[in-house]
């Protein structure tokens, strides 16, 4: 049976843990906070960017831009986002189980071949595919302790590059989309070849006559770039907000778990207590009857 000691010890103990996970809610709220405002900051470019060139393509029947040809896919480039640290609940094992579906699965053909080429964002992915996979081509960890648009303009420019070149015919991003702070989704998005762009009725009933300098074609082969950046960009963003709101949920579950341990252990404290307490009354009144007796 556990002492008194052992018992306040342990108290002591949750206590501290309790501390720790309260201020690393703290931390993830305000980082929260940051990521949110980034991410809806650069909501707006992406959105406009996509209805730009949804306008110019519908307007424009003859469009031969590679980055929209489908092909077969003989090689596929899978990118997955996942965080640095952990203590995020299963913010990290979501995505690494659609990843790990995507190879065993829906792409294991293209592994047995070798030629599914996995880019792992983040130092949790990396570490597990490292000892589990054995193609990962890309590792980029410490990525969000820092993120930067030049990162994700590098890595679409290499893709773009790739597939122009036939070295690879597919690019998917798998990653934690954020639906709010307490949900997040975990997704696999086509990137290239670029999907058909959805219409608006609005955009649909639009009969607005455009001059375009120097000519449609230049300003769409113009913007396909800007628009991948754009999406890689808001992955990356979403992947961070998505992280962090997951963070800031496990560290307020456990501080709450904390809570309740601690007041399970201060009733069995006040309970060993109050029964050593007893014991020593019972002892004093028996010792003493004793000396009566005697």
């Amino acid at each position: 049976m556990a002492t008194l000691r052992d018992i306040k010890r342990r108290i002591v103990g949750v206590k501290n843990t309790q501390q720790i996970t309260k201020a690393m809610k703290m931390v993830a709220a305000a980082r929260l906070k940051r990521a949110q405002d980034n991410m809806l900051a650069a909501k707006p470019y992406s959105q406009k960017v996509a209805e730009v060139l949804s306008n110019l393509i519908r307007s424009e029947n003859n469009i031969s831009n590679p980055l929209f040809v489908e092909r077969e896919v003989k090689k596929i480039a899978v990118v997955l986002l996942t965080s640095d640290r952990g203590l995020c609940g299963g913010f990290n094992m979501n995505a690494i189980r659609k990843a790990q579906e995507l190879i065993q699965k829906k792409y294991k053909s293209l592994v047995d071949n070798n030629s599914l080429s996995l880019y792992c964002v983040g130092k949790k992915g990396n570490d597990f595919f490292k000892k589990n996979f054995d193609n990962v081509s890309g590792s980029y960890p410490g990525i969000f302790s820092e993120l930067k648009f030049e990162f994700a303009s590098s890595m679409v420019t290499d893709f773009v590059n790739k597939f122009l070149k036939g070295e690879i015919d597919k690019v998917v991003v798998v990653y934690n989309q954020f639906k709010s702070v307490v949900q997040q989704e975990v997704v696999e998005e086509q990137l290239l070849p670029i999907l058909p762009f959805e219409t608006s009725e609005e955009d649909s009933a639009s009969n607005t006559e455009f001059i375009f300098e120097p000519d449609k074609i230049s300003i769409i082969n113009s913007l396909l770039p800007k628009h991948l950046n754009a999406q890689f960009w808001k992955a990356l963003l979403e992947s961070y907000a998505a992280e962090l709101g997951a963070r800031m949920t496990a560290m307020d579950m456990a501080t709450e778990n904390a809570k309740e341990i601690i007041r399970s252990l201060q009733i069995k404290y006040n309970k060993e207590r109050q029964a050593a307490i007893t014991k020593e009354i019972l002892e004093i009144v028996s010792g003493a009857n004793a000396l009566k007796s005697a």
